[in-house]
């Protein structure tokens, strides 16, 4: 079974709320879950949130809206998802963020389909992000049960129980996990559409606008070229690329 877990939460300090905050007539999690379902590969989505009560929105809304929801802990998002996916039964897990409302199935489904080809523990489009040459929200993570397993079992630090994957990155030079990364042919790794602060939110909806006004449904490339096209959209939130005060 490939589950595509997608973690949100309502307490981001810097775009408060953001997960539900309006894009095309729906909310941001909802246009992205609709994206993921897109993909021919993903077997279910699920949101997988915490028990604060301030995140009891995120799974009042799912419950409205018929999106599957997981509920575990705040910090220690690595067990969240350990547990999300045992109750599932995962045997791959896609991991995604609920602040990347652009993301692109098509990616999605290239990397699980390079992790199954080269039989690695872990792929991804975006590890390490500065020199991946994808933009900046079009992160896909994918790695085995397994993996994840032995990640839950053995990490310890704060750092790796909060970060899924940050004890795959750790142990990537160590021959530790088998990995591999989905090259881009272009690089666009300047650009940005994740959801971090208000100027990030100005920009997904103009390009959404854009997108909207093309008849297009917004695959990674077409997002790049509106914001070719306009650069002054582009310009909104260029202070948080990356390497230019990158988050």
């Amino acid at each position: 079974m490939i589950v595509a877990i997608v973690q949100a939460r309502m307490g981001a300090t810097r775009l408060p709320g953001k997960v539900l905050k309006e894009i095309g007539g729906t909310s941001i999690l909802e246009f992205q879950v609709d994206r993921i379902r897109r993909s021919g590969l993903v077997e279910e989505v699920v949101v997988a949130t915490s028990c604060e009560p301030q995140d009891q929105k995120i799974v009042e809304y799912c419950k409205f809206h018929g999106i599957s929801c997981f509920v575990g802990s705040e910090n220690d998002v690595l067990s969240r998802y350990h547990d999300c996916a045992v109750e599932r039964s995962a045997s791959t897990v896609v991991r995604l963020t609920a602040d990347c409302p652009f993301i692109d199935p098509v990616i999605i489904d290239q990397v699980i389909s390079l992790r199954q080809t080269s039989g690695a523990d872990f792929a991804a489009n975006t590890v390490p992000p500065e020199t991946s040459g994808w933009p900046d929200g079009s992160d896909v993570e994918v790695f085995s049960m397994q993996a994840l397993s032995e990640a839950h079992r053995e990490a310890k630090t704060y750092e790796e129980r909060e970060h899924v994957t940050f004890f795959f990155w750790k142990n990537i030079d160590r021959d530790r996990f088998r990995t591999v990364q989905l090259s881009n042919s272009e690089d666009w790794s300047k650009y940005r559409f994740t959801l971090d602060y208000p100027e990030d939110y100005e920009v997904v909806v103009k390009v959404f606008s854009e997108l909207r006004r093309r008849g297009q449904f917004g695959y990674v490339h077409e997002v790049i070229h509106v914001l070719k096209d306009h650069p002054n959209i582009a310009t909104l939130n260029s202070k948080y690329y990356f390497g230019i005060g990158w988050k």
